[in-house]
């Protein structure tokens, strides 16, 4: 499993109702189910990676997670995880609001924009920066949202969650490893893991 996902994963109490929105191929909700006894339910847009979640025996619907969301009551599940998905969302506020509405506690995900080499791309390069963890180009990228783990944190504090957990990491040489980095994590990490609750 991938390192970012294990970490998530370390955070999910056995037997809880966890729903994972833009769950790709159900990699960590599959973890989740056959380890931790979970009663899982998946959100992804693509039909391809639906099907892939089907024959593993998870419970993954197929649609927009900005619109099925709001059709789950409050407090529904444990959890809600949106997994490396965060910098793709239209309206972050309005989705973060309705996971903390049907979830106890929501874990957010993403790459981190204010790492070293992007911004020495940026700086030295003049271009979009182009990185192994975000691999596309300008004109064909589905990130639309650009932020930092800086920026996150004051987003947090703006929209009156209450920061539980926070992990910033950097991948190691294959998918399943990696490094957790304490110092300057802003700076020298590749992605933020973040948990929630409201205050």
């Amino acid at each position: 499993m991938r390192f970012d996902l294990a970490i998530i994963a370390s955070w999910i109490e056995p037997g809880s109702r966890v729903l994972g929105l833009g769950c790709g191929e159900g990699e960590l909700l599959h973890f989740l189910k056959t380890h931790k006894k979970v009663r899982e339910t998946g959100i992804e847009i693509m039909e391809s990676r639906v099907a892939r979640c089907i024959e593993k025996g998870l419970c993954v619907l197929q649609g927009d997670i900005n619109r099925e969301v709001e059709d789950y009551p409050d407090n529904a599940f444990d959890y809600v995880i949106l997994s490396q998905t965060l910098q793709q969302v239209f309206d972050p506020p309005r989705l973060i609001a309705a996971m903390l509405r049907i979830g106890q506690k929501a874990i957010v995900s993403f790459p981190n924009f204010g790492h070293w080499r992007i911004r020495t791309q940026l700086l030295f390069g003049g271009r979009a920066p182009v990185t192994e963890q975000l691999p596309y180009q300008w004109y064909d990228t589905p990130n639309i949202r650009v932020l930092s783990i800086r920026d996150f944190r004051i987003f947090a504090g703006q929209m009156k969650m209450r920061l539980v957990r926070e992990v910033a990491t950097s991948p190691g040489r294959t998918s399943d490893t990696g490094a957790i980095v304490r110092f300057w994590p802003n700076l020298l990490a590749t992605y933020g893991i973040f948990q929630l609750e409201k205050k």
